[in-house]
């Protein structure tokens, strides 16, 4: 990957780039950060760049991830008693040559793993010592890439740690995770940490020209996405959908408002859950994250920082600020847990009918709660 496809980073790119000019590449170095931060795309273009410095003919095996030096350990499932990440790299090699800010959820939903678990395991360390045990194909530096670092189970760091204690002549190995903390200590302690930052909001609005979005929209998508290309992207395609959020949105408000004086309602809900579950699950993960956006907006409201609304519902005659006086200290906690609770059910592959369903109800009782 180029370093100028990289989104922001401009600080981290010239450290990178300056350690190789400089010969000073550390043999082990682990990357944390948010996916969406671009922490993959920083460890490729580090990556091509190393190799290239070596031999100028590399760069467009790099480029399209066939270098036979290079190489990728990430979580799979164990399949007939055996993990090992070669079997789906044409999977992995696709996912990230289309988006390289893919992220663990993407991973899964590309292998549609269900309620199996993806793991690095002890066999998949041992096939990799066995890789880098072998002769360099170009003659020169052999590098792995370990993505998701922090999903190896305590048989496969442990056996890492031997690796990378140890390892083979010419060798560096690059980890990636969105979080140090699942890492083995003494793993973490023989790694140059190397932490990776939220992209700009310059950064975000520069790429975001480029598109037909109007500059209002970019403002709230930059606002929204806190740094992250990820949720950005997301914010991106759901423009198109947010007409039709807000009419869920809208009629999920009064079903919870009307249903305290008319039990019958809850059948309207049923039914505005059954719609919901009919979409894809990310779409319904971008529903769910704008319903969380438009309750703390009301927050806002309610509480006097209408300077930080940066939009609100005007459909039909809905009345915003209304509605805002509703929402208040006593209740968004457990409204935004609700909402948080059933991503993290679809993201493991609830019945999404029930979800909707259980999540249009309890707003009823949330709704009336009083400040």
């Amino acid at each position: 990957m180029d370093w100028e496809k990289i989104i922001g980073q401009e600080n981290l790119q010239t450290i990178l780039k300056e350690s190789v000019a400089e010969k000073r590449v550390s043999h082990a170095q682990l990357f944390v950060g948010n996916a969406g931060y671009g922490v993959l795309p920083l460890v490729l273009s580090y990556a091509k760049e190393i190799f290239t410095a070596e031999k100028e003919s590399s760069a467009e095996k790099v480029e399209h991830l066939n270098h036979l030096d290079f190489h990728f350990s990430f979580p799979v499932f164990s399949e007939n008693g055996k993990s090992l990440s070669k079997r789906l790299y044409p999977e992995f090699r696709q996912m990230i040559l289309e988006n390289p800010y893919a992220d663990f959820n993407d991973w899964k939903d590309i292998l549609d793993s269900q309620n199996k678990q993806l793991f690095i395991s002890a066999d998949e360390v041992e096939e990799q010592n066995n890789n880098f045990s072998l002769k360099s194909f170009e003659g020169g530096t052999k590098i792995l890439i370990v993505w998701q670092a922090d999903k190896m189970n305590t048989a496969a760091a442990n056996k890492f740690l031997k690796f990378l204690e140890e390892p083979p002549k010419n060798t560096l190995i690059f980890l990636i995770a969105e979080s140090a903390e699942d890492i083995l200590p003494t793993i973490f302690s023989r790694c140059q940490l190397v932490e990776v930052p939220r992209i700009s909001d310059e950064a975000i609005r520069k790429k975001l020209k480029g598109t037909t979005v109007s500059e209002e929209k970019i403002d709230e998508i930059i606002f929204s996405a806190e740094g992250n290309w990820n949720i950005a992207q997301s914010l991106l395609s759901a423009n198109e959908s947010v007409s039709e959020f807000e009419t869920l949105f809208v009629n999920w408000v009064r079903f919870a408002f009307q249903a305290k004086k008319k039990p019958q309602v809850l059948k309207d809900i049923v039914k505005w859950g059954r719609n919901i579950a009919g979409w894809n699950k990310e779409k319904q993960k971008q529903f769910l994250d704008y319903c969380a956006e438009m309750f703390r907006l009301a927050l806002m409201q309610n509480y006097g920082a209408e300077n930080l609304v940066y939009k609100k519902i005007a459909q039909g005659n809905f009345k915003w600020e209304s509605f805002a006086n509703f929402i208040h200290g006593k209740n968004i906690e457990s409204i935004l847990e609700e909402i948080s609770e059933a991503d993290y059910h679809l993201t493991r592959n609830a019945n999404s009918k029930i979800v909707w369903t259980d999540l249009g109800i309890k707003l009823t009782r949330f709704i009336h709660r009083t400040a």
